[in-house]
Formats: structure tokens, sequence, C-alpha cells
């Protein structure tokens, strides 16, 4: 069955995080991407600054495991940009792509000669997709950052933790997945819809600042309406008040409870033995004897007992589960997002499986991580270079 992108060529110049995600959504939806990826040791002033620490050890790179699932479905070719024939077959391939997507710092793609002007003015459907961590305006567009710069710039990170307590750091997964790889995918994809009825593509510039911070507009909303700044570990919704929390139980794991709306509240209640409770949900001098018994409560059972009771009586609960019990939940099983996928050899490789199912038109896994250049014989013959050129290319370290 064709696949929602079917036909769509993506070219991938990216490398971390929010790059990778973003064409591996694009990837699993069914389009053909393809990573442009640099042969040899990295070059360039971030390798000169960091010196021997900037080349990885022999067999260590990640990026062409099969485990790593953000290279699935996709294509490898070793072009060295840097070169007139790298950059020659690059904008042979420009022109036959609907999409790039990069994650160089302002400015660098039209040093190396491939930006979007140049590329667009031969082919004007093309889609060009930007991520970086400011954008490509503003005062801070040329600084460097990672996710955690990022989240504290757009308020996120003020809002993580406990009262009277250091910020929480997160994983990465806010800036880099969802501001920046998921925003770059759905600005990826209504570009393609756009170009459905203008004809014509489009730069798309995703800040992960600004991804980030669009994850707070219900927050901004309520600041906005009553000027409160919001506490660390003071709202309904972190941790401030008894009925959304977590728990510790009777074997040292976390239950969690999110019985927010009064009926839901009013069970746990019930099922905890504590009906008196049940007027004084909205009683903040109620909460910290309410959220003493329920730490009380809680360690009596443990994790997997309580999620059996409270689940079958209509209450908002959670088991905290930690990577390596999340393959083995039933829901998780029954949505295929823990999936094996065959290698080379028949050997299996576990991967998070494909969120979004569709009934007509399912994405999928079709392949894993390629080796760096690995397709670069395949597309180069393709675009009709001959094996004579193809040989003396990869002798200058033009490609890979």
């Amino acid at each position: 069955m064709p696949a929602p992108l079917d036909g769509i060529k993506v070219l991938d110049l990216t490398k971390l995080a929010p790059g990778p995600f973003c064409t591996m959504i694009l990837a699993d939806l069914g389009a053909d991407v393809i990573r442009i990826e640099e042969p040899g040791p990295p070059t360039g002033r971030r390798a000169q600054q960091a010196g021997a620490a900037g080349r990885l050890p022999a067999g260590n790179n990640f990026n062409s495991s099969p485990h790593n699932a953000l290279a699935r479905n996709k294509k490898s070719i070793g072009i060295n940009l840097k070169s007139g024939a790298g950059k020659e077959v690059y904008c042979r391939l420009a022109q036959r792509a609907d999409v790039i997507v990069e994650e160089y710092r302002p400015g660098v793609a039209k040093r190396l000669g491939i930006d979007y002007e140049k590329l667009a003015s031969r082919n004007p459907r093309l889609i060009y997709c930007a991520i970086t961590g400011f954008g490509q305006t503003g005062p801070y567009r040329d600084l460097v950052g990672h996710d955690l710069n990022y989240i504290a710039t757009a308020g996120v990170l003020s809002m993580f933790g406990r009262p009277g307590q250091p910020p929480t750091i997160p994983h990465n997964v806010v800036a880099d997945y969802a501001g920046g790889g998921m925003h770059g995918a759905i600005g990826v994809l209504a570009a393609l819809v756009a170009r459905n009825q203008t004809g014509r593509g489009q730069y798309v510039d995703i800040s992960m600042m600004d991804g980030s911070l669009a994850l707070l507009a219900q927050a901004f909303s309520t600041f906005f309406a009553n000027g409160k700044v919001p506490r660390r570990g003071e709202t309904i919704n972190d941790g401030g008040i008894p009925n959304y929390n977590v728990y510790l139980t009777k074997d040292d794991k976390y239950i969690t409870i999110a019985a927010i709306e009064p009926w839901f509240f009013a069970n746990l209640c019930r099922a905890l033995g504590r009906e008196d409770f049940i007027p004084h949900e909205y009683d903040s001098s109620k909460r910290a004897e309410i959220g003493q018994v329920f730490t009380e409560t809680f360690k009596t059972r443990t994790r997997d007992e309580w999620f059996e009771i409270l689940s079958k009586n209509d209450i908002c609960v959670g088991r905290m589960l930690t990577l390596d019990e999340v393959p083995n939940d039933p829901q998780v099983q029954a949505r295929n997002m823990i999936v094996e996928v065959e290698g080379e050899g028949g050997r299996k490789f576990k991967q998070v499986g494909i969120s979004a199912k569709f009934s007509d038109t399912p994405a999928s896994i079709r392949s894993l991580a390629p080796r760096l250049g690995q397709h670069t014989d395949e597309i180069l013959g393709e675009l009709g270079y001959s094996k004579d050129e193809l040989d003396r290319w990869r002798e200058s370290g033009a490609i890979k």
C-alpha cells in the first residue's frame, strides 16, 4: 500500500537530534530520504577547535548503527560539499528534490554555496527547512547552544522542579525533539500542502527556542490573563496539589495520580478509604494533610498492585515505567510502539515504532540505518554519472 509521502524526495544534511528526528518522521511516512554525509574525518572550524577530541574512535559511529532509529528508512551518500565535484553532485540532487532539511548555523549554507536562494533559482518547487537554535533572525541567531539553553530562554525550564529547589533539567526531548524535530516535520508537511495550492516551494525557518515556547501556549495564555508567574511545583499540573502527583510505593517504584476533576478525585478518595477528603479538593489548607495521607497510604502496596486497584475504579492513574519496563507494557505492545526490524543476516533490532496510525496509507519501517556512503554509486548512477567519474571523484575524496 502507498505511504502518505510516497514519491517525495528529501535531502537530509543534518547530524544531531532535531534534524535526524525530523527526517525520520518524513522517512517513516514514506519519503525517499537521502542522507548527505561528509566522507572522512570531520573538517572545518569545529574540527579544528576540538582537535583530537572531535574525532570518533574507529568503529564507534552510532549514526550508522542498525540500532539508530533516527537513521532508519534512509539512504546514505558520502559527498564533500567543500569540493567542486561535491557541490555539482549536490546541486543536481537538489534540482530533483522536493525537500531539503539542514541544521547549519545561520549563514553557513550560503558560504558553502548551497543556500536556498541559489537552489530555488533552479528548483522553484523546492521546500528548504533550516532547523537552528534561535532561528535565522534576532540578536541570538548566531549564538551556539543546546536543548537546555533553548528551553531556558523559552521559559520552559523555569516550570520544571519542586518548590524551593533548583529547576529540574529534563532530558533533551523538549527543544531538540519536540521544539525542533517535530516542528520541523510539521513545517515541511504544511509547506508541501501549500505547494499543492501555489505550485511553489518556500523557506521554512524552524527555531528550537520558538518551538519550545509554542509548547507553552496555554501556560502563557493563563499568565497573560491573570499576570501571575507560575512557581515551580505549585500549580495543579506540576505537583502543587496532592491529586496530581507522584508517589513512592512499597517496592520503591512510583505511581502517578492525575485525578484533577472532582469526580476523579472523589473516586480516588473512596478507593483509598478516605471519603472524608472528598469535599476538600480545593481547600488549600487541607492539601498538606491530604498529601501526607496519600504518601503514607501508597507505601502500603506495590506500584503494580495500586495500578490494578485504581485503574478499575475510573481513576487517572499510571505506573512510572523505566525504559527497560516500557517494551513489556501491554498498551505499548498493543499499539506496536516497540517493534523488531530485521537487519543483515536476519538479525533483529528493537526500535521505537511509528506513532501516527493511518487506515489507508500506513507508515512503515522499511530499512535500518545505512552505512556512510552505502548508496553513493546507486544514487550517482541514477543521476547519469559514469563509473570513471565516480572512480576519479572517489580517489580525490570528493565522494565516498
